[in-house]
């Protein structure tokens, strides 16, 4: 693969990943954030019996058939750096859907990520 550029089967990997990895984080907090859920191992119970679990188990189970595919195709050490961007995904996706805070601080984290992942992506 020439230098800078990302195949297109590449491409659409990655974006599974990050698509799935985001989708069980969020999927997994649902679970784990339900109030209604009491404690301990009535907690776990009630938790087993809802879908947000299972679908974060689902999705995790998916990410890493798509992840290992994924690093067939390209170095470990863009494959990893690349992956970074999921925790940028699921950073944003927990401020819109969960109200969670985003301080200076996440948001410097954010773009600094955001950007090691551009230059690896062009550089690659």
């Amino acid at each position: 693969m020439p230098t800078g550029s990302i195949s297109p089967l590449v491409a659409l990997l990655w974006v599974l990943n990050v698509v799935l990895d985001t989708g069980g984080q969020l999927a997994f907090k649902a679970a784990a954030g339900d109030r209604d859920a009491g404690d301990g191992l009535a907690r776990w119970k009630h938790m087993a019996s809802r879908p947000w679990l299972w679908l974060g188990i689902a999705s995790y189970v998916i990410e890493f058939l798509v992840w290992v595919a994924f690093l067939s195709l390209i170095p470990l050490s863009e494959g990893v750096l690349l992956g970074s961007i999921n925790i940028v995904a699921i950073m944003v996706a927990g401020r819109f859907l969960f109200g969670e805070k985003l301080t200076r601080l996440r948001v410097t984290g954010i773009l600094l990520v955001t950007l090691g992942v551009a230059i690896v992506g062009v550089a690659g």
